[in-house]
């Protein structure tokens, strides 16, 4: 009997490692690619978006099984409590992520859509990245021009303030800034353009996939 317990403890350590396995296994994801170990497809789409969520069903599988052990008194119900509690929040940020993405306003957003501001200099780094749809007021509620010409030293502090560090010179009519997100360094560029009567804003993600309305 005292063999049977403990060969039923050792399971239910076995199964918390399983569980933990999803979340650990995400962030080892995401810091290879932030620090450029491999690319966003592998790390994101891969890694994180297609073998983290098998493994969070594998995960939310044992929690069921240490729940059995626990209510049949061959696992420790403080460990059960912890294994089945990571497992929702695992199960639950992956639903929330892709809620988000398949929910969320495009990843390229401007205060005006009939004359959409350029990146200047940035879009020899952003590639083919600004060729799909950019939304505008009825994607994201918030995004409404400045009836005003801002001064510059305005748009460089809140450019700065939002994150984004300076890209290029800082000029009457135009200031550009990119932000580098810190998980997987997913990059956004924005850029500032003003003339008189009117600032515009426009953010988009320089890989061009949706990042759940980021922007």
């Amino acid at each position: 009997m005292a063999r049977l317990k403990r060969g039923s403890r050792g399971g239910g350590s076995r199964l918390a490692a399983i569980v933990i396995l999803a979340p650990v296994f995400v962030l080892i994801a995401a810091l290879g690619t932030r620090t450029g170990l491999w690319s966003h497809e592998i790390g994101y789409d891969l890694l994180a978006m297609r073998v983290g969520a098998g493994l969070a069903a594998f995960g939310a599988v044992a929690a069921l099984m240490m729940l059995i052990y626990a209510l049949r008194l061959r696992a420790s119900p403080w460990l059960a409590a912890v294994v089945i509690a990571v497992s929702a929040a695992t199960i639950g940020a992956y639903a929330w992520q892709v809620s988000r993405i398949m929910s969320g306003p495009p990843d390229d957003i401007s205060t005006d859509v009939a004359e959409i501001p350029g990146f200047g200099a940035l879009d020899a780094r952003r590639g083919a990245a600004g060729s799909g749809e950019t939304g505008g007021v009825d994607a994201c509620p918030g995004a409404v021009p400045a009836m005003t010409q801002v001064a510059p030293a305005s748009a460089v502090w809140a450019l700065q303030e939002s994150g984004f560090s300076l890209q290029g010179g800082v000029t009457v009519a135009r200031v550009a800034g990119t932000h580098r997100g810190f998980w997987f360094g997913t990059v956004h560029d924005a850029v500032i353009r003003i003339r008189p009567g009117r600032t515009d804003v426009r953010v988009a993600a320089r890989d061009g996939r949706p990042h759940g309305g980021e922007a």
